[in-house]
């Protein structure tokens, strides 16, 4: 009586008939460029941490459809690759003529007039790069980039999710799409942005591994050759290559100010002063860092200048000049500027960057000599500022300044005599709302000469006449940021006030700049410290003989303003009137130019930012500590569970787990101190890894104790087998004998000749062992892992298969008797 009964053969399915061709046509025409474009708009979501409002969000779904329809009705017809993707940008570029240009052949189709004009937008597109301050408005120069850049993102993903069969590369592409926003804005990009393009991702590798797994499980298995790495590793170089291409043309899409002509603004390590150049947005001051030390100042609290704005445009707010041309070395002795005699008493001053990186090195007064500056930094009389081409660390450097302030009754002797030499930049006055021309000439009319007219509206935004100074602030365009402060919230900061006295100069016929640096900050034994608290933004008048002057319009109450004594004699209400303590950032009332430092925050911070400035008084968030304790735990508990599954103890599984768990919360509290949703969002991640990671850690066991022809080594191959079976979903009885399970695992997953010959192999290896007492099988490894390779030949899993598995989750039910 034999005990031995072959499975019956099963000779390899024939090829798919051709309906099954149409049905992979019809899926990869709809389904697959579908789920792309929505995983495309859901990554797009990202640039809500750059542009102001939700009405970008509609521009890039349009660029986004158009793309994706192109896409599909020509694959609908059979149209080759490349042919494609020049058809989805022929259509991209006919979407920005429809969109931001007037001038496009029926409207819509690119001729010379059109690409001159959307040439004009993209220009715009550029100085809104170079000066954009994040959150940017939506305004017609951002949208345009932002169809150009999310539309060239669309036509990546759908080229690689469908043409290229790989979506799994998508992910590079994408990827940039959310590196670029979260590099430019300080504040975190939206949770809800991940979780979109976390789950819309996962989404398109679901739908995909679906697609393929119905297709190859009626396919013959395909033979293994070398060349198959080839293509795939050249679609994810190309999609990393194309991906970067993206993502520097996405970092169009606002940025924190560019220098004019070259090297923006940036940088990693240390703090970087921002240009205050849109009416917008929220002084957003965050923790108080160190970025100055200040020696021989003495009692002086002035401002200390970083740039200056010359130009104001309706839609774009103050912004730098266009080029530095009269710029000079900005070492030893200095030129004089406009209306600058060069006459006056010199005190030198020591600046001594402590966590600021900028172009600018900012000075005090009206700079005469400069020394220790590195060789490639260049001083602008005209602008009076120093700058480099690149951000950089510096390190201390000594400036003669020459600090003298002119008397009121010198300004006032200047009448209202033009200035003569002046670039004509500081007079601009264009595209100023009719509204807000008609209110500077209601606050100047009855003042003789410009200082006086200064300080009218200087004085316009007293409290007194409903002005509040406020950093969280409503967000309006720019078109409409100037007339909300000025007529309905009058509620700012000194961005607000400054640009807004500055427009008011200018359409008084006053020549005027915004400029911005810092106050004085607070005396700290023998320097004068100057933190991110401290930076502001004023107005410079310009008066011949006298050259640039000061006014500072903001209403500061904290110590931190200064008024000079030009504009304290003369002014009848100053702007300096008392507001409320909550309306002075930070609340303190106690920084004024001999004061201490505030006692909130600032020393903790300093440390946080320079670790290793004193050596002393570092400490780490709870979270942290607590987090290094999970991870030491883990370790141990790991060391256990190798050492039980070594000594191949059946509950080698428990130290295992309690390490798993206890690495699991130690990531978690580690991320919980940056952001708690943050944190959460990892275990829940974690959570739903579980399941495979306990499927892989059961595999590595079984093939463990096979590959070491143990003495149940049988037992835990056929256990293997049975749940890998379960996972494609055929399942098979406990209670069933080995040849039933053998015949029903060839019969529903298609067991190729090589497969079931190593099946019957290890059914008599089991039947050896279970029922013969022989458990030594020496030709059982080669053949389980024969099996398991056939098994992955003809039945692959899909992505759900792999991610939730029935053998976990739903183990194997037992016949009832």
């Amino acid at each position: 009586m034999t005990t031995t009964q072959h499975p019956p053969q099963h000779a390899p399915r024939p090829p798919a008939p051709p309906e099954h061709d149409s049905d992979a046509v019809q899926w990869t025409t709809t389904v697959t460029p579908a789920v792309a474009a929505v995983t495309t708009l859901c990554a797009s979501t990202a640039l809500s941490g750059v542009i102001d409002g939700v009405r970008w969000l509609g521009y890039a779904g349009v660029a986004i459809i158009v793309v994706a329809a192109v896409g599909m009705g020509l694959r609908a017809m059979r149209t080759p690759t490349a042919v494609v993707g020049l058809a989805q940008l022929f259509a991209l570029l006919c979407l920005l003529i429809a969109l931001f240009t007037n001038e496009g052949v029926v409207g819509i189709l690119p001729g010379p007039d059109a690409i001159g004009a959307l040439g004009e937008v993209l220009g715009q597109s550029v100085e809104a790069v170079r000066v954009g301050v994040p959150p940017v408005g939506a305004t017609a120069p951002v949208l345009c980039l932002v169809v150009i850049a999310i539309g060239l993102v669309a036509v990546l993903v759908d080229t690689l999710a469908v043409s290229a069969g790989a979506p799994a590369a998508c992910g590079l592409v994408l990827l940039c799409v959310y590196a670029v926003p979260a590099s430019l804005s300080d504040e975190l990009l939206p949770w809800w942005s991940f979780v979109l393009g976390a789950i819309s991702f996962a989404g398109l590798l679901a739908v995909d591994g679906t697609h393929r797994h119905h297709l190859w499980r009626n396919r013959p298995a395909m033979p293994a050759t070398g060349r198959g790495l080839g293509a795939p590793v050249a679609v994810v170089a190309s999609a990393l290559a194309l991906g970067l291409v993206a993502g520097l043309t996405a970092t169009g899409i606002g940025t924190v100010g560019g220098f004019p002509g070259g090297g923006g603004g940036g940088g990693g390590g240390g703090l970087a002063l921002k240009p205050f150049t849109a009416l917008r947005g929220m002084l957003d001051q965050g923790s108080n860092v160190e970025l100055f030390r200040v020696r021989g100042l003495g009692n002086e609290s002035r401002y200390l200048r970083a740039m200056t704005l010359p130009r104001f445009d309706r839609n774009g707010g103050w912004t730098a000049a266009d080029a530095l041309s009269d710029a000079v070395p900005a070492d030893g002795d200095l030129p004089n500027g406009l209306g600058d005699d060069g006459g006056g008493a010199v005190t030198r001053i020591e600046i001594e960057p402590v966590n600021s990186q900028d172009l600018w090195a900012p000075v005090y007064g009206i700079p005469r000599r400069l020394s220790d500056l590195p060789p490639d930094m260049y001083y602008d009389q005209n602008g009076g500022m120093v700058y480099s081409r690149s951000p950089r660390k510096l390190d201390r450097y000594v400036e003669d300044a020459d600090l003298g302030q002119p008397a009121a009754q010198d300004l006032r002797s200047a009448g209202t005599r033009p200035p003569e030499g002046l670039d004509p930049v500081y007079l601009g006055a264009e595209g100023i709302d009719p509204e807000v021309v008609d209110l500077a000439r209601q606050l100047t009319a009855d003042q003789p000469t410009t200082f006086d007219k200064a300080l009218a509206l200087q004085e316009y935004f007293d409290p007194v006449n409903g002005f509040k100074y406020q950093t969280q602030t409503g967000t309006s365009s720019d078109e409409d940021a100037l007339e909300e402060f000025l007529f309905r919230s009058k509620v700012g900061f000194c961005e607000q006030y400054a640009s807004a006295m500055g427009v008011l100069a200018r359409a008084a016929g006053i020549p005027s700049r915004v400029a911005i640096g810092y106050t004085a900050g607070f005396v700290s034994g023998d320097y004068r410290s100057i933190t991110t608290q401290d930076a502001h933004a004023w107005v410079e008048v310009y008066f011949p003989d006298q050259g640039w002057v000061s006014f500072d319009p903001t209403p500061l109450s904290d110590g931190r303003g200064y008024q000079p004594p030009y504009v304290q004699g003369d002014a009848s209400t100053g702007p300096s009137t008392t507001v409320t303590e909550e309306e002075v950032p930070g609340g303190s009332t106690e920084n004024t130019p001999t004061a201490q430092a505030p006692e909130t925050g600032t020393a903790d911070d300093q440390r946080a930012a320079t670790p290793n400035a004193d050596g002393a008084g570092f400490s780490l968030p709870w979270q942290v500590w607590l987090a290094l304790a999970l991870a030491a735990l883990a370790g141990g508990l790991a060391a256990l569970g190798a050492r039980a599954a070594k000594a191949r103890s059946r509950t080698a599984w428990r130290p295992v787990a309690a390490a798993a768990a206890a690495a699991v919360l130690a990531v978690f509290f580690l991320v919980s101190a940056v952001s708690w949703w943050l944190g959460a969002l990892v275990v829940v991640l974690v959570a739903a890894a579980v399941p495979a990671a306990v499927r892989a850690w059961r595999r590595r066991e079984h093939q463990q104790a096979v590959a070491a022809r143990d003495t149940d080594a049988a037992g835990a191959a056929w256990a293997e087998l049975m749940a890998e079976s379960w996972d494609r979903g055929a399942e098979t009885a406990e209670s069933d004998t080995v040849r039933t399970a053998a015949r029903r695992l060839v019969k529903e997953h298609g067991l190729d000749k090589d497969g079931q010959e190593a099946l019957r192999t290890v059914v008599n290896s089991v039947e050896r062992s279970w029922y013969g007492g022989r458990a030594d099988a020496p030709e059982l490894p080669a053949a389980f892992d024969e099996v398991v390779r056939g098994l992955r030949r003809t039945a692959p899993m899909d992505w759900k298969s792999r991610l939730l598995p029935r053998s976990v989750l739903k183990p194997r039910r037992r016949k009832q008797d």
